[in-house]
């Protein structure tokens, strides 16, 4: 049984992960903070699926304690939760700023977002993973912060590169209960929500344009899969070649 957050919309990241991991046989919860996951979870129903959806404020720890609670009465147990919760939530507006210009409270939120919803979810979780011995953790992280960076980005680059150091403090302490933990790192990805400035960029990857979300989701799906058992404390990242290559001018000039 699988816990997705961050799944409310239907072209993201979270809901095609869902899609796939409950494909693989797996009962699939889905969270989000607006009641437009239970349009998700009723779309994976009527696709053969034992799912259902769960409304939660993950930047809450009551919240998502809650959250759990009902996921494990409806379920029984979560054998894998995927961290997806992050970047942005509907209904709050976002303003980019240079670093020197932003707002703490705005600089708090990134970090409320991107990695205190994932605290929030895995402390609710793991003492049932570590007392059956057996558990999956991803994170979805980004190429931000951990590994590149953009300009007024200071924020949530800061929460992700948080967010995989978080990842492997809590792999190194539960590894010997047979739980694992380990995170994925996307790139460019095309989505519903994606700024034209986005889908251009991800044209300079060395693949040549952006990447899906269900492609980001079979990184994703391996690592909570029973294959995955000796990966733990690592990084996936999932963006076409975009970090690998020095060269970044026009690709005819030099592919």
């Amino acid at each position: 049984m699988a816990l997705v957050t961050g799944a409310g919309s239907s072209t993201g990241i979270g809901f095609a992960t869902a899609q796939l991991l409950g494909h693989q046989g797996a009962g699939i919860a889905v969270a989000s903070t607006t009641d437009r996951i239970h349009d998700r979870a009723a779309e994976l129903a009527d696709d053969g699926l034992d799912a259902a959806g769960f409304m939660a404020d993950l930047t809450s720890a009551e919240q998502a304690a809650t959250m759990v609670a009902q996921v494990l009465e409806r379920f029984g147990r979560i054998d894998a939760l995927v961290n997806n919760a992050g970047m942005v939530q509907t209904g709050i507006e976002t303003e980019d700023a240079r670093f020197v210009d932003v707002d703490a409270s705005a600089f708090e939120r990134d970090l409320a977002l991107n990695l205190m919803t994932a605290f929030h979810a895995t402390q609710g979780v793991l003492p049932g993973m570590i007392e059956r011995r057996y558990g999956r953790i991803v994170m979805v992280s980004s190429v931000t912060g951990p590994v590149v960076v953009n300009p007024e980005s200071a924020g949530y680059g800061a929460s992700k590169a948080a967010l995989d150091g978080l990842m492997r403090a809590i792999a190194i302490e539960v590894a010997r209960h047979g739980v694992t933990v380990n995170s994925v790192q996307p790139g460019w990805i095309e989505t519903g929500s994606s700024l034209p400035e986005e889908l251009v960029a991800g044209t300079h990857t060395p693949i040549g344009r952006s990447a899906r979300p269900e492609e980001v989701g079979e990184a994703i799906a391996f690592l909570a899969s029973e294959g995955a058992s000796y990966i733990t404390g690592q990084t996936l990242v999932v963006d076409g070649g975009n970090t690998i290559q020095e060269y970044k001018g026009p690709p005819h000039d030099w592919y």
